[in-house]
């Protein structure tokens, strides 16, 4: 437990990324892959996918397909901030995209209709359950990463430009590569604002 707790605290919500990483993109492919595989999901349903950017196409979806959907919604004078900040997440080794496929939620809701309205909530629980066990899985590895939620803005060009069944729903992106610059302390919520116990 104490090595969980160790890995929970080293994960970090990192902008600052490089391309120094050790890994080869095959090893990091592996391991989020099998990540993602061993997560759990409600009625054993393996509905997460995911994609991985590496290279030319994960600057492509920041440099190009992001920044080209955000601009006409920022106001001119914060768009070059926001470029930034796009840029920020293309210098990095690859980006993770992660999808719930929304055929295996609707054959769940068909085939098991007394928990037909669940369905839908318990896959994006898996998707989280899926998004963080990869976030730790490469900050084990030293790799930094964040996870950006720029759907639906993005969604129809991700899928025409890499040919994404429409299934699949985008539900989250994560930009990962060397850890750059450090992320700042982090400040916490009070205990007694947040669990609570009993007994009977």
């Amino acid at each position: 437990m104490t090595e969980l707790f160790d890995l929970q605290q080293t994960r970090r919500t990192i902008y600052a990324l490089g391309k120094n990483v050790s890994m080869s993109e095959a090893e990091l492919s592996e391991l989020i892959f099998n990540t993602i595989k061993e997560t759990p999901t409600a009625f054993n349903a393996q509905g997460s996918r995911a994609i991985i950017l590496f290279g030319k196409a994960n600057e492509t979806l920041w440099n190009d397909i992001t920044a080209t959907a955000l601009k006409p919604l920022t106001p001119a004078e914060n768009f070059p901030s926001t470029q930034a900040k796009l840029a920020s997440f293309a210098a990095g080794v690859g980006t993770i995209l992660f999808f719930e496929d929304q055929d295996v939620v609707k054959n769940l809701q068909e085939n098991v209709s007394l928990y037909a309205e669940n369905f839908p909530t318990w896959s994006e629980q898996a998707s989280g359950m899926a998004q963080y066990a990869t976030w730790l899985a490469l900050a084990e590895k030293n790799v930094g990463a964040s996870l950006q939620h720029y759907n639906p803005v993005i969604d129809e060009a991700v899928t025409a430009k890499w040919n994404i069944p429409s299934n699949w729903k985008l539900r989250a992106q994560m930009p990962f590569g060397s850890i750059e610059n450090p992320a700042d302390a982090k400040d916490y919520n009070t205990d007694a604002s947040r669990f609570q116990t009993y007994t009977n």
